[in-house]
């Protein structure tokens, strides 16, 4: 278990390895693979159509092995994934974030906010909920259980699933398929609907799968280098 692990690390004196993995390149390669990576991360997109089209588990599984080597406060991995592709359980998730999202789009959200959204086509249907193969509900550890019950401190939570989700999300692009991230606030539905404990807390909802044949996306820009970044 996490918490058996987290405990064997509990005031112990720090053990260090040589760095395992690293490879240096030529300049002029590591020019190269920032441009190529940027390129292929470029043609990213969040789609809001998906295909039923299966994906294999070991697809995910990996992708996920991937997020799971982000980094985190003090070594915690504040994070958990949990997988759904049981078409009963993405019924429940749509039916529940649908109501959440109909709050928000009559009643919470301000006249800016909603014009803010306009450009990008959305409302409170969630069709892709259901469609896709995969939703996998990301929640934040908000602190261990150790065995006797006490609780662990966890630090950086947030940011530290922020990272990893991010690498995940670039993992499902590297391995050719698409993403859409769903937060309907509040998600607290997803812990009773998945069976999660309360010390965990629902980030976001990752919609995974296939882009739908007829998938369109809307016509938007990135900020500019120049617009994002100060170098001092």
């Amino acid at each position: 278990m996490v918490e058996d692990w987290n405990l064997t690390l509990m005031g112990t004196e720090p053990v260090f390895v040589p760095l395992p993995g690293f490879r240096e390149y030529p300049e002029d390669v590591m020019v190269g693979h920032a441009a190529d990576f940027y390129a292929d991360m470029a043609r990213r997109r969040t789609v809001r159509q998906f295909s039923d089209r299966p994906v294999p588990r070991k697809l995910i599984e990996n992708c996920l092995r991937a997020a799971s080597t982000a980094p985190s406060g003090a070594n915690m991995q504040p994070w958990k994934f949990v997988v759904v592709s049981d078409p009963a359980l993405k019924k429940q998730i749509r039916g529940k974030a649908e109501d959440e999202e109909h709050e928000f789009y009559t009643r919470r959200a301000t006249p800016e906010w909603l014009a803010a959204l306009e450009p990008l086509g959305t409302d409170e249907r969630k069709p892709y909920l259901e469609t896709a193969p995969y939703l996998i509900a990301i929640f934040v550890e908000r602190f261990g259980m150790l065995p006797d019950g006490r609780k662990m401190k966890y630090y950086y939570t947030v940011e530290s699933v922020g990272i990893a989700t991010g690498m995940l999300i670039t993992a499902i692009h590297h391995a050719g398929l698409a993403s859409l991230t769903h937060t309907p606030s509040p998600m607290g539905f997803l812990n009773e609907i998945l069976d999660r404990p309360d010390n965990e807390r629902p980030f976001l909802i990752l919609v995974v799968g296939y882009p739908a044949a007829e998938a369109v996306v809307p016509k938007i820009r990135k900020k500019g280098l120049d617009e994002i970044s100060i170098f001092l």
